[in-house]
């Protein structure tokens, strides 16, 4: 598969690169990408959820009415999960919800997400840019231009501070350095946007595992 290098103004710069067939262009998995993005989804959550149980609520120990003779059920603690303020029932305790994956499985993943974004030509390169200052509007601008005005993923080298800093407050984008791609953000991007450059981290970093 081909690819037309675009400039930041969205112009064609006349140039073309050939993406990998072994990582654009293998078939796509969709369990172990359903795998990798559970595990994902699941290392987000702190797991500090907890609810008190009767020997944990504040209240008294005293019987609160006689065992016989009231035509009731008999009641031995205010604390009982069936009175007001008394404890929960096997109610939430804390817990880790992470759980493991393989390598390799987390390998066949990713591959899986990039093949399936460039089998739906939803996949373009940019030529590689700087900006001179954290400019918002300036992202905001290229985006427009490079018309990705959905939910985007741009995929940078390395690390460039104005470039993360001036797409942070942007709800609907997300930069990530090529080395730090992970199936979730793949999956969850109408377009990617590969910053010329990343495509070479990419094919060397699958190529390496």
């Amino acid at each position: 598969m081909e690819l037309s290098v675009l400039n930041i103004k969205g112009e064609d710069t006349g140039r073309k690169v050939t993406l990998s067939e072994a990582v654009f262009g293998v078939e796509p998995n969709e369990h172990a990408m359903y795998l990798d993005v559970k595990q994902y989804l699941a290392n987000q959550r702190q797991g500090t959820h907890k609810s008190k149980e009767r020997n944990e609520v504040a209240g008294s120990t005293k019987k609160i009415k006689k065992q016989k003779g009231t035509g009731g059920a008999r009641a031995g603690s205010i604390k009982a999960p069936l009175f007001v303020g008394g404890g929960r029932v096997f109610g939430p305790k804390p817990r880790n919800y992470s759980f493991k994956l393989n390598k390799k499985l987390k390998h066949v993943a990713r591959l899986s997400a990039l093949s399936l974004l460039a089998r739906d030509n939803r996949v373009a390169l940019v030529e590689g840019f700087t900006l001179e200052a954290p400019k918002t509007k300036e992202f905001i601008n290229i985006l427009n231009n490079l018309q990705s005005t959905g939910k985007t993923l741009m995929v940078i080298p390395a690390v460039d501070k104005n470039i993360v800093l001036s797409s942070r407050n942007l709800p609907k984008v997300k930069v990530a350095t090529a080395s730090d791609v992970n199936t979730y953000d793949l999956l969850n991007t109408e377009k990617l946007l590969l910053v010329e450059g990343s495509i070479n981290v990419l094919e060397n970093l699958f190529s390496a595992q």
